[in-house]
């Protein structure tokens, strides 16, 4: 039995966002694999504080015994809760879009959460890097209206290449699977066609994760 966290991070409605089909498709192409414990961790609906200096002063309360403040000890819990989901998770699962060249805020806080040394990461006696989570894998389904996988568009594209930045190059995942659906709005004449064939690639995705671990 492989752990799977998925990490939803839109709350559009599937009927108006493409990266939240893509989660429902991922989620109903697994559904039933009995192999696979599937949890949502969805990033708009926990209670997340962002994250700064009021989690940096609960620390140094904790240290010293003293009481929280209430978004103090909201933060503390939250940041918790995000990292017990990916001690947890075998494989983890991105459902996100590009907004305004990046990330959701939500999904920037969930990271923010986890990038932590000791947990994601560690420096050595000389100061290099050393990555924690070689163990884990990641999956990325992204969506995006425009073109960004051209030569002179890919520059500008801080979603996808964050997160593999992250997770892949921080904290050491395996990136087993990567689905982009891109276009849809910049060639409205090709919009279904597009979409189709992204969210097809995501049953494939989904199918062969089942496989795997069947």
């Amino acid at each position: 039995m492989k752990n799977v966290l998925v990490v939803k991070a839109n709350n559009r409605p599937a009927a108006e966002a493409i990266s939240s089909r893509m989660y429902e498709t991922f989620m109903e192409s697994v559904k039933g694999a009995e192999n696979l414990n599937i949890t949502t961790y969805d990033v708009f609906a926990e209670d997340m504080p962002y994250f700064g200096q009021d989690l940096f002063n609960a620390f140094g309360k904790m240290q010293n015994g003293a009481e929280l403040t209430d978004v103090e000890s909201r933060i503390v819990a939250a940041k918790q809760k995000a990292m017990d989901a990916l001690s947890a998770a075998d494989v983890v699962v991105f459902a996100f879009p590009l907004w305004n060249l990046t990330i959701p805020a939500k999904l920037q806080t969930f990271i923010d959460y986890v990038y932590a040394a000791g947990f994601a990461f560690k420096f050595d006696s000389e100061g290099n890097m050393q990555q924690l989570m070689t163990d884990k894998k990641a999956i990325f389904l992204n969506a995006r209206g425009g073109y960004y996988s051209a030569p002179e568009a890919a520059p500008m594209e801080m979603a996808v290449s964050y997160m593999r930045n992250v997770f892949g190059g921080v904290f050491g995942m395996e990136i087993i699977g990567e689905v982009v659906i891109e276009g849809h709005n910049a060639s409205p004449d090709k919009a279904n066609e597009i979409i189709e064939a992204g969210l097809n690639q995501v049953k494939e995705v989904a199918n062969k994760l089942a496989l795997q671990h069947a």
